[in-house]
């Protein structure tokens, strides 16, 4: 399904570009800085949401080696490669389901994702948000690759009243052969994102408490379930993780007073 399309099977450079200058001791702040200020509209994306409410600094990050200093390079790799992707991404031709829309409801992921894990004790602070984001990334391969069937899978589920999760699933399993998660997975291995992203994505739709990467694919499944703002909390899910109902409500009233601003940052879809 992947082969042949350069813009989903190329991975990310610069985010790999910079991995690399991270990972190398003997380089600087400054070489990561230099990385960055090569792409022009990444540096001008990144300063912008180093300098917004969601971080809150108390006075003006000028420099974008003062921004790698401050918020420290696991975070600048998860701001640049979730900057890249969703621009990669912000056009893809959707009748059914928008691209403004996806991005939305992914960005509310990350957002709860974060804020859960904050208050399970950060366990995965260094890559919750990148799960939360990417893991309904399989359907812009179905929406890029098989957009026919993409689409009759959308009409199913925008036909039928009260699905159930497992519901949506087994749409696409009946109508693609598999389901959007491992779609998903395979991109991102295919990408070559770090493991615990594959596997956030590869476990959302069959839990696995043996699986040493059980806990951030509970933690991505849960905010999945709550990005919508409609949707209400429902306390056995939250049980999974031991969260109650109350403690639920002000994980996500975090999450999404941080959302209206840091969206707008993150998306801005290209004019043709």
């Amino acid at each position: 399904m992947l082969k042949g399309d350069l813009q989903l099977t190329s991975p990310p450079a610069i985010y790999f570009e910079l991995k690399k200058i991270v990972e190398d001791p003997s380089k600087s702040m400054a070489d990561a800085a230099f990385v960055i200020e090569k792409d022009a509209a990444v540096a001008l994306k990144l300063m912008k949401i180093v300098n917004s409410a969601y971080y809150g600094f108390p006075s003006r990050i000028a420099s974008v080696e003062r921004a790698v200093t401050i918020i420290g390079t696991a975070e600048l790799q998860n701001l640049v490669l979730g900057a890249v992707i969703i621009e990669r991404f912000s056009n893809l031709p959707g009748n059914i389901m928008t691209m403004h829309d996806f991005w939305a409801k992914s960005l509310k992921c990350a957002l709860i994702s974060r804020e859960l894990d904050a208050y399970l004790g950060g366990q995965y602070r260094d890559s919750v948000f990148l799960c939360g984001l990417f893991h309904d990334i399989g359907q812009l391969v179905f929406f890029r690759r098989i957009p026919e069937l993409a689409r009759e899978v959308e009409l199913i589920r925008q036909s039928r009243q009260n699905l159930e999760f497992d519901d949506e699933i087994l749409i696409e399993e009946d109508i693609i052969g598999f389901n959007h998660f491992q779609a998903g997975a395979v991109l991102c291995r295919l990408w070559n994102l770090p493991e615990v992203i594959v596997e956030s994505i590869r476990l959302h739709n069959y839990p696995d408490n043996t699986d040493q990467n059980y806990m951030i694919a509970a933690i991505a499944r849960l905010a999945n379930y709550h990005c919508k703002l409609e949707f209400n909390h429902d306390g056995v899910i939250a049980n999974s993780l031991g969260i109650s109902a109350p403690e639920m409500a002000v994980i996500l009233e975090k999450a999404f007073d941080q959302f209206a601003d840091l969206f707008n940052l993150f998306y801005s879809p290209r004019t043709c």
